[in-house]
């Protein structure tokens, strides 16, 4: 009887299960994410997979994403034996627990909170602009894969490393298929128009016709 009530003494809280958990299912929905969005930028489509549909689930992915990625800050906040406070997420490197891996997992937060606040407002937003910040998104995946492996400590068991290459190889994959089938673009030459002809000296006097 001691020995149980010392085994549930010294069980973790269930906001450390959840920051582990959390932060797991956020890897793993946004390496689906990046991959889906690989998809639907070389249009891929098939007949029963049409184009609109890898869109639309692009779209829900990456906002189940960010739901995750909230629990997963909001309970590495409340549990206090990590002691990450809340400005810790933000401000990269100032964490006192593991302050390298913790870091480099706020630098993926504010590049995550970058890009959905840029694909919200998507619509007042110049196409350029959104697209160059959208771009992070190549920044934030390996980020937070790197955050993973260092901060968690299921990734050194053999089922969490097994999640976590089950992450890397398919969008290391899909980023080396855009890079195959990536087609050169070509500048046309510019077609110089004629210039127009400027009147020169006297204009011909027209001569009346003779009438027979």
């Amino acid at each position: 009887m001691t020995g149980a009530l010392a085994a549930v003494a010294a069980t973790p809280k269930a906001d450390w299960y959840l920051m582990r958990g959390s932060g797991l299912v956020a890897l793993v929905l946004l390496s689906a994410t990046v991959f889906l969005g690989v998809v639907g930028t070389r249009r891929w489509q098939s007949p029963r997979w049409p184009r609109f549909v890898t869109a639309g689930l692009h779209r829900s992915v990456a906002l189940l994403a960010v739901c995750f990625v909230a629990l997963h800050v909001v309970t590495a906040v409340l549990d206090s034996w990590v002691g990450v406070g809340w400005l810790d997420v933000v401000v990269p490197f100032r964490s006192p627990y593991r302050p390298l891996w913790v870091g480099l997992g706020a630098v993926a937060v504010d590049l995550a909170v970058a890009v959905t606040a840029t694909s919200l407002l998507r619509r007042h937003l110049g196409h350029r602009t959104w697209r160059a910040v959208h771009w992070a998104s190549w920044l934030l995946w390996p980020v937070a894969l790197v955050h993973a492996v260092g901060a968690g400590t299921d990734t050194r068991a053999d089922w969490g490393l097994a999640v976590v290459v089950g992450c890397a190889v398919p969008v290391l994959a899909a980023a080396a298929w855009r890079l195959a089938t990536r087609q050169p673009t070509v500048r046309q030459p510019a077609v110089r128009q004629p210039a127009a002809r400027q009147p020169t000296g006297r204009q011909p006097i027209p001569q009346p016709r003779s009438v027979p």
